[in-house]
């Protein structure tokens, strides 16, 4: 690794010397172009070009000033090196790019677009050296096809140099053993060496199976003078049985779209299976360079490599490629550690890496306890104990660990992430066992409890067990005393665990003290519980007593609610009864005076009215409406009917729109004109009450589909002040599962939680805020469903190390006097029973009673007895939205009949 990094300082070194003759070429060329141009250019243009130089030239040291306070920031390092192209200035150009790739592996794209201008720029032969180091470089980023082409390619124009031949041919084996077996392109290169060299064409090429290799076998045999040989033809066939294997895997990855790690890992799974190692590790590389930021995936591939190949070059090459890819992954950086030890790198490059490691700014406080216990187990399995200057090494790396952890972690995440003390343990065990050295163990155990731990049983055996195993009786017994004093979890068993020991070790003394201590402290404890449990025990009684209360409250004011009303109706019919007898008494006066017909009738009607009451109620007809809301529920009844009108409506041309509001007058036309930029309109259907009152939604429909994206991107867009809700139409008794919005409950690693933001605080104030840590892809202001901020928000960025960076940086910072929380998107988990599916409460199961088209009106009574009254049949059911027939009800002479028949 220092040798590698010696090279890199002196290969800038070189191309530094260099940019004078590229600065003086530069010259003569901008030279050539001014005398070229003469006089073309106007005045104006190079104003124009001289602002655009300006602003660039602003942008780029304002990206570099960045990078000086975040040297990690990757898209900051890429959009420099963009603009510097650009411009054209090369030698910061190439700066740029080395200090790139000190930190990070380089993408494909940015190492040819190096490459090629180093080829450029270096034609002369001296100088090729030096472009064959940067290709060097570039293969052990990434396993490329193009960029190994690419170096075959260049080091054919050097075979005129003394042993270019042999240079070349070396280039190429190393190629095709590479990236020979990628599917879709290592075929080039096969090609690429066929033409250089044709000698290996028939051993080699035929049995390795690519896509579309049936065109090289009979480009083989038309080449062939002698026909194809028999052992070539057979290892045509089994590369095509192979190559069917693999078939169904290839077309998964053509079509799916990226990152396709599901594709990817179900390839790796066969590779796996089918056991050749040479496979497997370029489908894992293929995976890796289209999702070289997913750690898991680095992960399995060096437990691979450590576990089943073992190749020393290659395991440590692909640990190091892992950490520079995700170096906010922990698991990488301590995996890269053990194997660096379980393949002898020397000690220098072993601390190297750790103190990489701990500057790579993990996300959790729990990172660093686990990356420090890794060094500390390397460091411990060199000490050889007889050596003082290794177990000294080993006592400083232990007491760094214990102020890096009080100092930089718990300034950081507020907590130290080892509560439990785990590191401190370690060392007192050490020095137990290795050094002999109790007193040292027992200063470490004292700090440990100091630290919020002595009132744990588990800690104070951990150090009885200690003390048993390398220590000696007193002092067993002084842990043990000590521990029933402050033991407030599981005093019992510490209790026990003195006796035991006074049972082997103690005399009688000893023992009637221990019973004395025990016996004290555990009716002490008793007592606290006893206190504890009659406090809880209060609360919970007055907390039923307050329930209680306002649960007596709540039937009082229910019951005075229901007075009132029954006083209110009492008084309505009273009035009612009133009117309906002046009404009967001015129809009936008439009658006396008719002839004896009438006479009977009237007779008639007063034993009606004598048998069953004078006072009998009729059923009213309400009055009638006014002109208002007649006009209103004759166009809320029109809707609802070319809403049933199935040729009216088309769910795949329609949007839902919602969130309005109620008192928003003429919504169809407003609605109208805020949507016809979408596509033609067929119609709009906003949704009225019984009474004609907007209920704040309404159905668009458009005359093509093609419109509705377009109408989808107008979501959340404020109509009145009030953000409108615009959703796809459909229909939830054909999709009952169908929501608009998932709710994720995983954490989402590449997005940040906001709160404490100011409400005055815009989307675009938060996104300029946030820009300077990364590609932002959505910025979203958690709103109520009135517009009002809730001074949350949620920013995407492109990739999870742009979030981590932003968490560090952005969590406690003031915007506008308030303090904000930044943190890893993590939603909670929903309720079960907001999950679609879930079980719902038998209130909402049971059947409904079936009421007129008007509803149940506050006044409406029965007037059939209860004698008389049908009970409904358990079974009845309700088909097509009717109930089943009901009787006919019976008038008062009906009734009248059925008591005089009795």
């Amino acid at each position: 690794m220092a040798a590698s990094s010696n090279a890199e300082q002196t290969q800038l070194q070189d191309m530094e010397e260099e940019d004078a003759g590229i600065e003086e070429r530069e010259m003569e060329s901008d030279e050539e172009e001014e005398v070229g141009m003469g006089a073309e250019n106007s005045d104006d243009d190079e104003d124009d070009s001289s602002e655009d130089e300006k602003e660039n030239e602003a942008e780029i040291q304002r990206l570099e000033e960045q990078l000086s306070i975040n040297a990690f920031d990757y898209n900051c390092h890429v959009d420099l090196i963009k603009l510097l192209k650009q411009e054209g200035e090369l030698i910061r150009l190439r700066k740029a790019r080395q200090k790139m790739s000190e930190l990070f592996p380089l993408t494909e794209e940015i190492w040819l677009d190096w490459l090629k201008d180093e080829i450029r720029l270096t034609e002369e032969e001296p100088n090729r050296e030096k472009v064959y180091e940067l290709f060097e470089r570039a293969t052990k980023d990434y396993i490329c096809p193009d960029i190994w082409l690419e170096y075959a390619q260049y080091s054919i124009g050097g075979m005129g140099s003394p042993g270019g031949i042999d240079k070349v041919r070396s280039i190429f084996e190393r190629a095709v053993t590479a990236v020979g077996l990628h599917m879709t392109k290592g075929q080039t290169v096969w090609e690429a060496y066929r033409e250089f060299e044709n000698a290996i064409f028939e051993s080699m090429i035929i049995e390795l199976c690519f896509v579309d290799m049936e065109a090289t076998y009979a480009e083989y045999e038309e080449w062939s003078e002698q026909g194809v040989p028999e052992t070539v033809a057979h290892q045509y066939k089994k590369a095509l049985q192979e190559m069917e294997k693999r078939k169904s895997f290839e077309e998964s990855l053509f079509v799916a779209e990226p990152p396709k790690l599901a594709e990817y890992q179900a390839y790796i799974n066969f590779e796996l299976k089918e056991g050749d190692p040479a496979r497997i590790q370029i489908t894992f590389e293929r995976a890796l360079a289209e999702n070289c930021l997913v750690p898991d995936m680095w992960a399995k591939y060096t437990i691979y490599l450590d576990r089943q190949l073992k190749i020393k070059d290659l395991v440590l090459s692909s640990h190091e490629r892992a950490v520079r890819n995700c170096p906010w992954t922990m698991g990488l950086w301590k995996s890269y550690i053990l194997a660096l030890e379980r393949h002898g790198a020397d000690h220098q490059t072993v601390s190297d890496i750790f103190e990489k490691a701990l500057n790579a700014g993990f996300i959790q406080a729990t990172d660093y306890v686990e990356i420090w216990q890794a060094d500390l187990d390397y460091l411990r399995r060199r000490v050889d104990f007889k050596s003082s200057k290794e177990l000294e090494e080993l006592r400083a790396a232990f007491s760094r660990s214990l102020d890096y952890m009080k100092q930089d972690v718990e300034e950081r995440f507020g907590e130290s992430g080892d509560p439990s003390c785990i590191i401190m343990q370690i060392w007192a065990r050490i020095e137990a066992l290795h050094c002999k050295n109790m007193q040292k163990a027992r200063e470490l155990w004292d700090s440990i409890m100091t630290k919020g731990n002595a009132k744990y049983a588990n800690m104070w055996l951990e150090y009885y067990n200690l003390e048993r195993s390398y220590g000696d009786p007193v002092h067993c017994r002084k842990a043990l005393h000590r521990a029933v004093q402050c033991t407030s979890d599981y005093p019992e068993h510490v209790c026990e665990v003195l006796l035991t020991f006074e049972r082997v070790e103690g005399s009688l003394e000893d023992w009637d003290i221990a019973v004395q201590k025990t016996e004290t402290r555990l009716n002490r404890i008793n007592e606290q519980r006893a206190k504890a449990a009659e406090k809880e025990a209060n609360l919970a009684r007055q907390e039923e007593e307050r329930v209680e209360q306002r649960r007596k409250t709540k039937a009082d004011k229910k019951a005075q609610k229901k007075v009132q009303k029954g006083n209110r109706a009492g008084e309505k019919r009273k009035a009612d009864q009133d009117d309906y007898q002046n009404e009967w008494n001015e129809d009936s006066a008439p009658k006396r005076h008719r002839g004896n017909g009438d006479q009977n009738a009237e007779e008639y009607m007063e034993t009606e009215t004598g048998l069953l009451g004078r006072n009998a109620l009729p059923v009213f007809k309400p009055p009638p409406p006014e002109t208002k809301n007649v006009q209103q529920g004759a166009a809320a009844t029109a809707q609802r009917q070319s809403n049933d009108k199935p040729e009216l409506r088309n769910d795949d041309c329609s949007v839902f729109i919602s969130n309005l509001a109620y008192t928003l007058e003429e919504p169809e036309s407003k609605l109208r004109v805020l949507f016809e930029t979408c596509g033609p309109i067929k119609q709009i259907r906003p949704v009225f009450s019984n009474k004609g009152n907007f209920k704040g939604y309404c159905y668009i429909q458009f005359e093509s589909s093609v419109s509705v994206p377009g109408a989808l991107k107008l979501d959340r867009q404020e109509v009145e002040g009030r953000p409108m809700f615009v959703s796809p139409c459909v229909d939830k008794n054909k999709n009952p599962d169908f929501k608009v919005f998932k709710y994720n409950t995983s954490m989402e690693k590449h997005k940040i939680f906001i709160s404490g933001l100011p409400f005055s605080c815009t989307k675009e104030q938060l996104e300029e805020i946030c820009k300077s840590y990364g590609t932002i892809k959505e910025v979203r202001l958690v709103t109520y469903r009135s517009g009002k901020p809730k001074g949350l928000a949620y920013v995407e960025f492109a990739n999870e190390t742009q979030a981590s960076q932003a968490v560090l940086k952005m969590d406690g910072m003031e915007v506008e006097g308030n303090k904000i929380s930044v943190a890893i998107s993590n939603p909670p988990r929903r309720n079960m029973m907001d999950k679609p599916g879930s079980s719902r409460p038998m209130s909402d199961m049971m059947p409904r009673q079936v009421y007129g088209s008007r509803g149940r009106g506050r006044t409406q009574l029965s007037l059939l007895p209860r004698s008389l009254q049908r009970q409904s049949a358990p079974g009845n059911k309700v088909e097509n939205g009717t109930a089943n027939e009901r009787p006919k009800p019976l008038s008062n002479s009906d009734f009248a009949r059925m008591l005089l028949n009795k």
